[in-house]
């Protein structure tokens, strides 16, 4: 059962997104960010999140939609994907942090809604909404945790799932251990090698 499951979302990626590099339509303007590529739009933020201790870049913040989508890029093994084993483990992060988590099919697939706990600035305690998605590829896995109007309202929802899609992992030929993070890199400036 698991394989079929398996076969379905990948022969589903591999059409519509996301897109392992060799799939990707050369001649979009992509944003190149090493591990990644964006398609630019109209209202798109685009934030790289950094590391404290090592400057390295880990993941990518995307504004979009009144919503924020994250991104992160692994290396994946050759034969099995990671998004099953990932999204154990989130529920049980979840569920340390005493919020809430229930696995649904959504439009990219099995994905996990989360109540999280959250404290604002003020010192207050309350929640916060995530919808954790992933995507197994041909040696990579991409995660992406969205927030904001996409976790409830539909039309935002299926715009965020729409750029989640278009996004295009460049795995790259070095050896890799699995679930390390693909590296990311600042975009080039325009006019610069």
């Amino acid at each position: 059962m698991t394989d079929v499951t398996s076969a379905a979302s990948a022969d589903d990626r591999a059409t519509n997104g996301p897109f392992d590099e060799s799939e990707a339509n050369p001649v979009r303007p992509y944003i190149d960010l090493g591990g990644i590529k964006i398609l630019p739009r109209e209202g798109l933020n685009l934030r790289l999140e950094v590391e404290e201790q090592t400057k390295r870049i880990v993941a990518v913040g995307l504004d979009y939609a009144d919503s924020t989508l994250q991104v992160q890029p692994f290396a994946a093994p050759r034969s099995t994907g990671l998004w099953e084993e990932t999204r154990e483990q989130i529920r049980t992060q979840v569920r340390q942090q005493g919020g809430r988590v229930e696995e649904r099919e959504g439009p990219l697939g099995p994905e996990l809604l989360a109540e999280v706990p959250v404290t604002g600035a003020d010192g207050t305690n309350g929640k916060r909404l995530a919808r954790f998605v992933g995507s197994d590829g041909p040696r990579w896995f991409l995660r992406g945790v969205i927030g904001g109007a996409a976790t409830a309202d539909v039309d935002a929802a299926a715009k965020v799932e729409e750029l989640f899609r278009s996004i295009v992992v460049v795995r790259g030929g070095t050896p890799m251990p699995p679930r390390d993070l693909i590296p990311l890199r600042m975009p080039a400036t325009p006019g610069t090698t």
